[in-house]
């Protein structure tokens, strides 16, 4: 896989944080735009903090220092999200809003400011995090698998649109991934069935590289043994 220029938002997480050093052990340029303001990332990535990614003129700015870092953009990772669990019936209008603001519109606002770069490389990628509990979703999961259903019509609808003028766009559809707060949030659950972050990351750099310049608009599971 030849260096890219790439740009994760939510690359201080715990899968963001294991795609920037994978990013950066292959020798791509990478610029993290996260809402944090500070986080240990590798030497040579350039960190944007604190930006809000559900305000469009944000994302902009974001997007621009990035472009200026990097000295252009080849390719985009959507990580930046969120997840809640709640019930249906115990649901407040926040726990959609926030969900779709979290999941939908910072992806939506960061492809958006990222295109014309993507464009002018003739090669542009961009990977969002879907999830596979959007394609049947489980009790208390609601709010997070609607919003995480717009992330996959947000890829397709993309994909088609974009694929005359050089920009790719697909997602990869993780069940649990094997975190802190997962582990923490299920003591009983066995994590070795889990995606790891490593692995992840392993899949969506394949997305942006050369060997995958024939895929668009594909939603990939990366489920592990759940």
């Amino acid at each position: 896989m030849s260096a890219s220029r790439l740009v994760i938002t939510g690359g201080l997480g715990a899968l963001g944080s294991a795609l920037v050093r994978k990013a950066c052990e292959q020798g791509h340029g990478v610029a993290v735009i996260d809402h944090a303001s500070r986080g240990d990332l590798p030497a040579g990535a350039h960190l944007i903090g604190g930006v809000d990614l559900t305000d469009a003129h944000q994302a902009s700015e974001a997007m621009q220092q990035a472009h200026q870092a990097l000295g252009g953009i080849d390719g985009l990772v959507n990580v930046a999200g969120g997840f809640r669990w709640v019930t249906v019936s115990d649901t407040k209008s926040d726990d959609w809003s926030d969900m779709f603001a979290m999941n939908v519109m910072t992806a939506s606002n960061a492809t958006r400011a990222a295109l014309p770069a993507l464009k002018a490389t003739n090669r542009g990628s961009v990977v969002m995090i879907g999830a596979a509990g959007a394609l049947k979703a489980s009790a208390g999961m609601g709010p997070y698998a609607a919003s995480k259903s717009g992330v996959h019509r947000l890829v397709e609808a993309l994909a088609e649109e974009l694929k005359s003028e050089g920009v790719r766009v697909n997602a990869v559809l993780p069940s649990i991934i094997d975190t802190p707060t997962n582990r923490k949030d299920m003591p009983d659950a066995d994590p070795s069935a889990w995606v790891s972050p490593d692995a992840l990351a392993e899949v969506i750099l394949f997305l942006l590289s050369e060997g995958a310049r024939d895929v668009t608009g594909a939603l990939v599971p990366v489920t592990g043994r759940v």
